[in-house]
């Protein structure tokens, strides 16, 4: 059966071709052979090697004093989605719009925004001043972070055009693809530490379990554990909310310029940690014994960058070792780190140049490899997984690898190349690791498993006409990138659960749960969502798939389990009808978190247009 043209599989390549999806405006008309092109390719995640950078200028020294607030900016909402169909969110209390009240960037397609500096188009925001405007420096977005504007990336991946290419997973020729039809379609400086503790009055504005927020709950509702009002003085463009860690019965989140523990019980504040600038960078993990390394900017003005190291001992609210990533030569680009932690190992990746310390004293354990591959991005937890850029002679065409790393010597147990073009962008899961890569020139996604000792396991391949997603959003920087940041994915050993993309096209939104084989690649089994209900994974829960059902304007969100042979969804814990309106208030995309009894409901980002008032919820708290 013919395919129209822009659903032409590519002349070999590894991935399969793919379309913008559907909420996007068509793409010009393309001629007959050529699949539909988004706007102008960016240059590689990693670094162009043999090109001279213009170093940048000096920067500020840390501990800066605090600047006036950025220009605002806000993220879109969850799941790379655009508001649609005729259940629009509604205004929330304490001051803040529902989901998607505030401008969205224009995807591209592929799910991507629009990436200014790229050879995108800048997207503005409402009231948001074009970068090199007014507006202060005490934010986030200063220098280059500003001109991204916490864009949130949704990884789509589009199968069904009849054929699917891969490489070869016997490990012998990486390089060289396989086509063919789918059966179903050095030491580092002494640390210090100066941020200001505060141990916190046993208060610290937890909300108490008899609120009268559960007044009117009604039988097999969950009741609300506690919800967490905003305390902190935030610039104009607002702040992003980082987490949660969780410690013993500890729960601890950051924002802007502080992190906080709070009792998972109650809501009530331990401790918090005051910090001189803000935060930038956060990993998924901490150490086994409950300690992070987070990363703040080394000034408070619009030059500084995201390069200074402090680790903090959740268990206690104490700061430990600080140290600032220097340049290391002529051509290091200071770009902003990304922060990935395994075992007690802590590492910071940038645009060439990578190093990793100890979490416990702030030692560098190692650094850059020698050799042609620059490491540039990491993922941790169970496993220390890098990703690196390999010099040639052609920045269009480049070539990255993968590799596993000891996290305490940094040598290699394992590398992985990917052919000529495909780029390493994300991990939607490090044991079993999943990847996801995209060919820019090709315009091609692929997400692929890899088997315990870097084999090439096999590739994802959705039944004909989805669409499936993953939530990689967050605060972006023009040179520095991070494997880790994606939800709305899970897996256990054998699958890979994901979500559709969401269907507008009948009278409410939905979408469906698919179930990929991780040994062939190919779907297990598809659930739909509740009637008129969307819906997206969030983790594992006695060898069950746990959903979370997104709130609508007349219901409120639940945590639902798939059985993993598939089936139909059960609901675990309703979320309460009395607290729909908070829940629904929470934009700017969901972090959305079930352990132990409770789902704990934090918003990405939180609005500071109003300083004043404060009264934003940050997190939402339910319990059995």
């Amino acid at each position: 059966m013919s395919q129209p043209p822009s659903q032409q599989p590519p002349q070999g390549g590894f991935g399969a071709p793919q379309e913008p999806p559907q909420d996007q405006p068509p793409a010009p008309a393309q001629p007959p052979q050529a699949p539909v092109g988004p706007p102008p390719t960016p240059p590689p995640s990693g670094p162009a090697y043999g090109y001279p950078q213009t170093p940048p200028a000096p920067q500020p020294g840390y501990g800066y004093p605090q600047a006036p607030g950025q220009a605002p900016g806000e993220a879109p909402g969850p799941y790379g989605q655009q508001p649609s169909g005729p259940y629009g969110q509604q205004p929330g209390p304490y001051g803040q719009p529902g989901p998607g009240g505030y401008g969205q960037p224009a995807p591209g397609p592929y799910g991507q925004p629009t990436q200014p500096g790229y050879g995108y188009p800048q997207q503005q925001y409402p009231g948001v001043p074009a970068p090199g405007g007014s507006g202060g420096s005490g934010g986030p977005f200063k220098g280059k972070t500003g001109v991204l504007a916490a864009a949130a990336v949704a990884v789509v991946l589009l199968v069904g055009a009849g054929a699917w290419y891969v490489v070869s997973d016997s490990g012998d020729d990486p390089k060289k693809p396989v086509a063919g039809p789918s059966e179903d379609a050095k030491g580092s400086e002494a640390p210090s530490a100066s941020p200001s503790v505060d141990e916190g009055d046993g208060t610290g504005g937890g909300r108490e379990t008899d609120d009268d927020l559960n007044a009117g709950r009604k039988p097999g509702e969950a009741k609300v554990a506690w919800l967490q009002k905003n305390e902190v003085d935030l610039p104009r463009n607002g702040g992003e909310i980082r987490g949660p860690w969780f410690v013993g019965d500890t729960v601890v989140t950051a924002l802007y310029r502080g992190i906080s523990g709070y009792s998972v019980a109650d809501g009530k504040k331990k401790w918090t940690v005051a910090l001189p600038a803000d935060i930038c960078a956060t990993p998924n993990t901490t150490s086994p014994d409950g300690k992070i390394v987070i990363g703040i900017q080394n000034g408070t003005t619009d030059r500084s960058t995201c390069s200074v190291m402090q680790m903090i001992d959740l268990n206690t609210g104490k700061a430990g070792w600080k140290s600032e990533v220097k340049k290391s030569g002529a051509f290091d680009l200071i770009s902003d780190i990304g922060l990935a932690i395994s075992g007690n190992t802590v590492t910071a990746g940038r645009t060439s140049y990578s190093s990793a310390y100890r979490v416990s004293d702030g030692k560098q354990l190692f650094g850059t490899p020698t050799g042609n591959c620059r490491t540039f991005a990491f993922a941790g937890g169970p496993k220390l997984i890098a990703a690196a850029n390999c010099r040639n002679d052609d920045v269009d065409n480049p070539q990255h690898q993968l590799q596993e790393l000891d996290p305490v010597t940094g040598k290699a147990k394992w590398t992985y190349q990917p052919p000529r073009g495909w780029e390493i962008k994300k991990t939607y899961s490090v044991s079993p690791l999943v990847v996801s890569l995209e060919n820019k020139k090709k315009k091609q996604w692929s997400v692929a498993a890899f088997t315990d000792n870097g084999k090439l396991r096999s590739q994802m391949s959705p039944a004909k006409g989805d669409l499936v997603t993953a939530n990689c959003g967050g605060l972006l920087s023009i040179f520095g990138q991070q494997l880790e940041g994606c939800s709305g994915v899970a897996a256990d050993a054998s699958t890979l659960y994901m979500a559709t993309k969401t269907d507008t096209t009948g009278s409410a939104r939905t979408n469906k749960v698919v179930a990929f084989d991780l040994n062939t690649g190919k779907p297990k089994w598809t659930v739909p969502a509740p009637a008129e209900r969307t819906v997206s994974p969030i983790g594992m829960e006695g060898g069950k798939v746990l959903l979370y059902a997104e709130p609508r304007y007349d219901k409120p969100g639940a945590i639902l389990t798939i059985p993993p042979t598939g089936g139909s969804t059960s609901v675990l814990l309703q979320h309460p009808e009395g607290t729909n309106r908070i829940e629904n208030s929470l934009f700017g995309g969901l972090n959305t978190v079930y352990r132990d009894g409770r789902s704990f409901i934090l918003p990405k980002r939180i609005s500071g247009s109003d300083d004043g008032e404060m009264e934003q919820a940050t997190a939402l708290v339910f319990s059995k």
